[in-house]
């Protein structure tokens, strides 16, 4: 099943500072049929102004993945991490316990991103931050594995049975990816695709589950990322 919920079709929150778009439902946007897709509870795109952000505040026993899409994001938390993750990079979050942090704005363009939350698979775990570089160059025609459950692939780490993944794919081209068909993803692309036949436009949400291969055809150059979920 490939089911498109199209870009304008999904939540939107406009707070000067903080224009989003919600794929599930989350903070005042409620919609009973998009409540998640598999352990996949948000996907927020968000554009922030410039010298603006979230300030404190808590959660606890989440799996809290940033994807910066445009400029960049600085976070610090109680725990004692401060970062900068860019354009094309990824930070994650393990609430567990509980944390607090703040993601602020510092740069003088807005700063665009995906914020994925994934339900956990270890509540009451040690809350946990970290962050890597990946260069789009590194992903161009392939998935790049960003963020899994398994701690010994080399990618940022979470505590679920989940994977995050990016990739470039040019005007023209295709990209397969094989997966299970008992998994949920969930696909957004930054420009029109086609995936096994089914259209898709720039930032419409791409939900998939009983496919064990997907082919991916891009009809411009697009930013794609994926997440596989339980």
């Amino acid at each position: 099943m490939i089911d498109i919920r199209p870009f304008d079709s999904l939540g939107h929150a406009d707070h000067g500072w903080l224009d989003a778009r919600h794929h599930f439902s989350f903070a005042d946007y409620y919609d009973p049929n998009r409540m998640g897709w598999g352990s996949i509870r948000v996907w927020n795109d968000d554009k922030i102004a410039p010298h603006t952000g979230f300030p404190p505040h808590p959660h606890r026993d989440m799996e809290i993945v940033t994807y910066v899409r445009t400029g960049a994001i600085t976070h610090q938390d109680s725990m004692g991490h401060k970062g900068r993750t860019g354009a094309g990079d990824v930070q994650v979050m393990s609430a567990g316990t509980g944390v607090m942090h703040a993601e602020y704005n510092l740069e003088d363009e807005p700063t665009t991103l995906f914020q994925i939350w994934i339900e956990t698979d270890r509540p009451a775990a040690q809350p946990s931050w970290g962050a890597m570089p990946f260069p789009k160059d590194t992903r161009a025609g392939r998935f790049q594995l960003l963020a899994s459950g398994n701690p010994d692939d080399g990618a940022l780490t979470i505590n679920s049975d989940a994977k995050v993944l990016g990739a470039t794919v040019q005007g023209g081209e295709s990209i397969e990816y094989s997966t299970g068909p008992e998994r949920h993803l969930y696909l957004v692309s930054s420009a029109p695709v086609r995936v096994n036949g089914t259209e898709a436009a720039a930032r419409d949400g791409i939900a998939i589950s009983g496919e064990q291969i997907l082919t991916i055809e891009a009809q411009e150059d697009a930013e794609l990322v994926l997440v596989d979920a339980r």
